[in-house]
């Protein structure tokens, strides 16, 4: 697990290869990475978008924005986490991802760049 602290907002990223989705003759590596998003702050907040940047080891990067995670919008309160799952793919089973949320004070519309830890995907025998 990965960790970064960002102005109260802690987030945490777990990454897990998901054989059984992955077709590696094809060159398809499907990866899952739960992500928990932490308050520690003492204001309650929203998250309102993520931008992320995806390194394929052997082909081209990928950038990828959007609103909320998962198609949520979670606001959270101080002391609270909210966690979800979400995946990536990867053509040569070794990649790493990094990225920020946007997420805003609800109290006053304040908005704050948390960075999201950068975290590696390895198919697990890849260099064995």
């Amino acid at each position: 697990m990965v960790t970064e602290i960002t102005k109260g907002i802690k987030v945490s990223v777990e990454t897990e290869y998901q054989p059984k989705y992955s077709s590696p003759r094809q060159f398809h590596y499907v990866f899952t990475y739960k992500v928990t998003i932490e308050n520690q702050s003492e204001h309650t907040v929203q998250l309102k978008s993520r931008h992320w940047y995806i390194k394929d080891a052997a082909y081209s990067d990928r950038e990828i924005e959007g609103e909320g995670v998962v198609g949520q919008q979670p606001i959270i309160e101080p002391g609270q986490e909210h966690v979800y799952v979400s995946g990536c793919n990867l053509k040569s089973g070794v990649g790493k991802m990094i990225g920020t949320y946007l997420i805003e004070r609800i109290i006053d519309g304040k908005t704050i760049e948390v960075r999201i830890p950068e975290f590696v995907m390895v198919v697990p025998d890849r260099f064995n």
